[in-house]
């Protein structure tokens, strides 16, 4: 934690940084395919309230879909963060932060696509594709091309 009380994190190679306010004590746990092939069994997402980014001049950004962007270092090729583009959110890569080692599962979602490789024990809640999609559709959201 820096002294502001932000949780602080870095890439691999430590091009980027990234100091989170507000860090939540819990992560999302993300199952989905686009997930699983952006480069981890699946992502664990931290969120937050603002960041201060360093070294933005190596960070890239790859449009994953029409609602999605996906962040990663040029230079070491770390997961950093995905952004919802309807809300322009962002969920930060929670491996950056050692600071957030100890955090906890809230959820996990389309907990129904994870293989066998990637299924995690513990009580927290599992929500399925239909679930998560009828969640979002709920909150106005349409992911149809």
């Amino acid at each position: 934690m820096s002294a502001d009380g932000a949780l602080e994190g870095r890439c691999l190679c430590g091009a980027v940084s990234i100091a989170l306010s507000d860090p939540a004590e819990a992560v999302e746990i993300c199952q989905c395919d686009m997930c699983r092939r952006w480069g981890s069994a699946f992502y664990a997402a931290l969120n937050g309230g603002e960041a201060r980014i360093s070294g933005k001049e190596s960070v890239s950004i790859y449009r994953s879909s029409q609602w999605a962007e996906r962040a990663f270092c040029a230079c070491c090729g770390s997961m950093l963060w995905f952004r919802f583009l309807p809300t322009g959110n962002r969920s930060y890569s929670a491996g950056l932060f050692d600071g957030a080692k100890d955090h906890v599962i809230d959820r996990e979602i389309f907990a129904d696509r994870a293989v066998c490789w990637t299924e995690l024990s513990g009580n927290h809640r599992r929500l399925t594709a239909t679930e998560i999609l009828a969640e979002a559709r709920a909150a106005g959201f349409s992911f149809e091309k």
